[in-house]
């Protein structure tokens, strides 16, 4: 079974910000909650590869989990500006596959 598009992820998560969510955020507060996200990626980064070891008491936290919760506040900003991801992500894949082929070899 394939996965979602992510267009239908940006229908799923306007469904829940019209049922539960209470409307979408400003641009502003979704920008900071993109940076809080990012700042918690950073931070378990930073565990796992980097010299800052976790506390002892510190909660465990899932990388993937992380990535996923910035994938979210993404698309609720995308969603709140009314941005197709999906056709905004292809341009972007079509864009560095032709800029970028050579680029890394």
């Amino acid at each position: 079974m394939p996965g979602k598009t992510i267009s239908e992820f940006q229908a799923d998560v306007d469904a829940w910000i019209q049922q539960v969510g209470g409307g979408y955020w400003s641009p502003h507060v979704n920008l900071a909650r993109i940076a809080e996200e990012v700042g918690e990626l950073a931070r378990i980064l930073n565990h796992q590869y980097g010299p800052k070891p976790k506390k002892p008491n510190e909660q465990a936290q899932e990388l993937g989990e992380e990535l996923a919760d910035i994938i979210f506040a993404v698309i609720c900003l995308a969603n709140s500006e009314g941005i197709d991801l999906q056709a905004s992500v292809q341009r972007v894949i079509d864009k560095v596959w032709v800029r970028d082929r050579h680029r890394y070899t």
